[in-house]
């Protein structure tokens, strides 16, 4: 009932790879912005008044755009790492553009929105999103170039004795 593919080992199929290093995108960058803020003592949108919206929506833009830029570079037969980097980029642009469209989205100023997408693209706010979808990105790549066999046990060999 399994397939060749299964029993004989290979990479994963590149849409299995886009969810596990979409998530782990995800994952990372909640976890990286949360901890930078507590190590900062500062709020990753400083701007006053816009409250969670803006980076709600920047995290779905991110999201979509490293999902976005992974995907077109997983489709290939042989991936190269450099996907890796694209989607980092992607990621970060998406982070910038999503909190200033979220920003504006709210009712704030475009000059408030400005404000607040320029800190986060000069901020250390900024590289957190960068080496998230880089570390999610190269994840991603690896998983589909990756040839392997399933994990055995010792005692499942066939030259037992």
């Amino acid at each position: 009932m399994t397939d060749e593919r299964g029993a004989a080992g290979g990479s994963v199929r590149p849409a299995l790879a886009l969810v596990f290093a979409t998530v782990a995108f995800v994952a990372l960058l909640i976890f990286g912005l949360g901890m930078l803020s507590l190590v900062l003592n500062a709020d990753v949108v400083a701007a006053p008044g816009l409250g969670q919206i803006p980076g709600v929506i920047a995290v779905i833009v991110a999201m979509g755009a490293f999902a976005g830029a992974l995907w077109a570079g997983i489709r290939s037969p042989h991936p190269s790492f450099w996907t890796a980097l694209w989607t980092a980029l992607a990621a970060a642009a998406g982070y910038i553009v999503g909190l200033w469209l979220g920003a504006v989205f709210t009712g704030a100023d475009v000059g408030v929105a400005t404000a607040a997408a320029g800190r986060i693209a000069t901020s250390w706010f900024g590289a957190v999103v960068g080496v998230s979808g880089a570390i999610a990105g190269w994840g991603g790549v690896a998983l589909v170039r990756t040839r392997s066999q399933r994990p055995r046990w010792p005692w499942e060999d066939e030259f037992d004795e």
